[in-house]
């Protein structure tokens, strides 16, 4: 077979390899939409993820720019060639598919297809997405079609591991929200625990100091500067809820950003002095930036609540491709063996996995009277 300057077994080992190293659903799309693009040789290919509503969800393109994409319009819906695709589920290969009789014609922006191969992209019985490729660079036979039955049978083989590599994708974007639903639920006992106690505490306090304002106002004064160191600690609680609960958006301002942000606002509420430093560092796969924002959420929790430290540090570095994220602090320290011991480790067992999860790995320095340092490092895209 010849498909072009990257044509060949090592060619399509690359492309399987992509596909197979996201995570994220739109990282996998765009990853096999543009790996049959240059493998078979063609300058647009196209993948449609079907909705129930004769639309579809997402739909990825290669080989047209983003101002093309913006003047086309609306994503398509499920007609003509395409709908043929996802209900017939079969391969359509044609010479000219302006001249098919199920060709419904396209909006005015949308660039000239001529020769046309697609086919659909299958879990098992049920269709799950339409990948197709259109304008094949190679001199045409006279009313013929540019792609040949070995382009149809290499682009099948593509289709069959893009199935493996997007029901992969699903199933870990579905893993990750129930993780994100039981995080909520822990901070909802979390805040219910700490923030309630706090605020039953200021309001016998607040009574107290009600009772004594006449009798004893020197002891009624006590009573209130307790009432207002009270009312601080709930509201260092509610902030430091807040900041986990609801981050920056990772998309729009990336990692070094929100941590810089979130650890001002931890440093502006809390006694201990709180410090970032972010050297080098640049973007992370989508999946690897949140994994250590969370390890670095629960390793400043942890340092802040439990520690008693006056200083806690953090720095990003950049190694490699990847980088190392470090929460050092001056605290009370633990010995990691007696607390594995004694079951009160679920924090470490969290961020293990999460960084495990991302390809990456954690490790935790600590002793009674020398503080902690955790450190975790991830491998970059």
């Amino acid at each position: 077979m010849s498909h072009g300057p990257r044509s060949g077994l090592a060619a399509v080992s690359s492309a399987l390899l992509a596909m197979s190293r996201h995570l994220e659903v739109r990282d996998v799309l765009k990853t096999i939409v543009a790996s049959a693009r240059e493998l078979l040789d063609a300058q647009y290919a196209a993948l449609g993820v079907p909705d129930d509503h004769g639309g579809f969800a997402q739909f990825v393109v290669d080989g047209v720019s983003e101002e093309q994409w913006k003047a086309i319009g609306p994503l398509p819906r499920q007609h003509g060639i395409l709908a043929a695709m996802l209900h017939e589920a079969r391969a359509e290969r044609l010479a000219d598919v302006r001249k098919d009789p199920r060709f419904e014609g396209w909006p005015k922006a949308h660039p000239d297809l001529v020769d046309f191969l697609g086919l659909p992209i299958r879990d098992g019985d049920e269709v799950i997405g339409a990948l197709f490729l259109a304008n094949k660079n190679c001199p045409k036979p006279e009313g013929g079609c540019g792609f040949t039955a070995d382009d149809e049978e290499l682009l099948g083989i593509l289709a069959q591991h893009a199935a493996i590599a997007l029901t992969n994708a699903r199933l870990y974007e579905r893993s990750r929200e129930l993780t994100i639903a039981e995080e909520r639920s822990r901070l909802a006992h979390e805040l219910h625990d700490a923030v309630s106690q706090k605020l039953f505490s200021l309001r016998l306090t607040a009574q107290a100091a009600a009772r004594l304002v006449d009798r004893d106002p020197s002891r009624a004064k006590g009573e209130l500067q307790q009432v207002a160191a009270l009312a601080a600690e709930a509201a260092d609680e509610l902030r430091a809820a807040v900041v986990e609960l609801r981050p920056a958006a990772l998309d729009e301002d990336g990692l070094v950003a929100t941590l810089r942000t979130q650890i001002q606002v931890l440093d502006r509420a809390h006694s201990a002095r709180v410090t970032f430093a972010g050297h080098g560092v640049k973007a992370l796969p989508a999946s690897q930036e949140e994994a250590v924002l969370r390890v670095a959420q629960e390793a400043l929790h942890n340092a802040l609540r439990h520690s008693g430290a006056d200083h806690v540090d953090v720095t990003l570095d950049r190694r490699g491709s990847g980088v190392v994220l470090r929460v050092a602090d001056d605290g009370g320290g633990f010995d990691p063996s007696v607390v594995r011991r004694a079951g009160r480790h679920l924090g470490l067992v969290s961020m293990r996995d999460r960084a495990s999860g991302a390809g990456g790995t954690l490790t935790v320095q600590s002793a009674p009277g020398q503080g902690t340092a955790i450190e975790m490092e991830v491998p970059g895209g």
